[in-house]
């Protein structure tokens, strides 16, 4: 064997080796990754339970405020109808209105409009509640005015932290828009 095959042979076997190492190095990240991944939707997830937890106990002295006599009130409701699902985050009835809450750590532009699609969607998945009136609602810890004010043009309440509790930021000449819930 000549010397430069004897030389290619290291370099072919060097460069199979650091392949290896490089291969095992990407499947310990990737692992890494799924584990971090995990780790921050457990996070999240109790973040976003935090939040609502902040909201809920509000609702029934906000709504009452506001004239809609809450009732009752349950938090994560969810319903499937075929292959399509739907979840309110918080929902609030009495024997006149459905008062559909979304709640969000940030809320964002398009947590407002997935949560008027949800509107949309309200009666078919809750039949129940078909003879009352639905109405939104956004609530969040931070929200952009710019966001704010799109929820409201929208027809949403919107819900704020405000200290220690939370407060509606809509002003007394709001009127919420209604989602006719009898669309069976």
């Amino acid at each position: 064997m000549t010397t430069l095959e004897k030389l290619e042979e290291l370099v072919y076997v060097g460069f199979k080796e650091t392949d290896k190492k490089w291969q095992e190095t990407i499947a310990r990240m990737e692992k890494l990754s799924q584990a971090t991944d995990k780790k921050i939707g457990d996070l999240t997830g109790k973040w976003g339970h935090f939040v609502e937890g902040l909201v809920a106990p509000g609702v029934v002295r906000l709504f009452s405020e506001r004239g809609i006599v809450v009732t009752d009130f349950a938090r994560q409701v969810e319903r499937q109808r075929g292959d399509e699902g739907l979840e309110v985050d918080i929902l609030a009835t009495n024997g006149e209105y459905a008062v559909v809450i979304e709640v969000k750590s940030t809320l964002g532009m398009d947590d407002v409009n997935e949560h008027l699609e949800r509107l949309g969607k309200f009666a078919r998945f809750f039949p129940e509640y078909h003879n009352l009136k639905a109405v939104g609602a956004v609530a969040g810890i931070v929200i952009p005015k710019n966001v704010a004010r799109f929820a409201y043009q929208q027809g949403l309440f919107v819900i704020a932290q405000s200290g220690e509790t939370v407060k509606i930021l809509n002003d007394e000449k709001f009127t919420p828009k209604v989602w006719i819930a009898d669309s069976r």
